[in-house]
């Protein structure tokens, strides 16, 4: 199959005529190039390690920094770990990982007290609602007419009259369901 391939594919010179000439600008240097068989030559910002001091107690300093200060840290940090890793001191890995992926700006943890925070004030919510809830239903209007048993078992004779819904509803044989009775008896009213 291959040996028919080879036969059958278009000489390289047809797909790349000669008369195309790729601009220098387009073609970087073996040694610019991120995976160049070379060896990898060595920033001059990142031959040297960053001083302990710098680095010590970041986790408690991080926040107080200014941004400025932060982000001047964060670049010599990712300067200094493009080198091979075993290079760096363990001061730069413990920076570098807490950076990265330290609790700080949005993933810092929340201020101590806060789920009961946020409980309480679901519940005043909640007691709120419920207490319009009350004052709403207090103030309403009686039930309907309709809303008590005598109206809605003289629904279900209409229906079985109407012979309305014969397949599945009341007017079907068999049927053991309540059909329109939702509703206690109807109450007496004083005269």
């Amino acid at each position: 199959m291959l040996r028919s391939l080879a036969r059958a594919a278009p000489s390289s010179s047809a797909l790349f005529p000669r008369s195309i000439q790729i601009p220098t600008r387009f073609i970087k240097p073996a040694a610019t190039c991120l995976y160049s068989t070379q060896p990898q030559q060595k920033r001059s910002a990142s031959a040297h390690a960053i001083s302990n001091p710098t680095l010590a107690g970041i986790e408690k300093r991080w926040e107080a920094m200014p941004p400025q200060e932060q982000a001047d840290l964060w670049m010599a940090l990712r300067d200094r770990m493009h080198v091979d890793w075993h290079e760096l001191t363990l001061q730069e890995k413990k920076a570098a990982y807490w950076i990265a992926f330290g609790p700080h700006g949005p993933r810092s943890l929340p201020p101590p007290g806060e789920g009961w925070r946020i409980f309480n004030l679901t519940m005043i919510g909640v007691g709120v609602s419920f207490v319009f809830f009350l004052l709403i239903r207090t103030q309403a209007r009686p039930a309907p007419g309709t809303m008590n048993k005598e109206y809605q078992e003289m629904t279900n004779e209409y229906l079985k009259a109407q012979n309305t819904e014969p397949i599945s509803g009341v007017s079907s044989e068999g049927y053991k369901g309540k059909g329109q009775v939702q509703s206690g008896p109807k109450q007496k009213t004083k005269d």
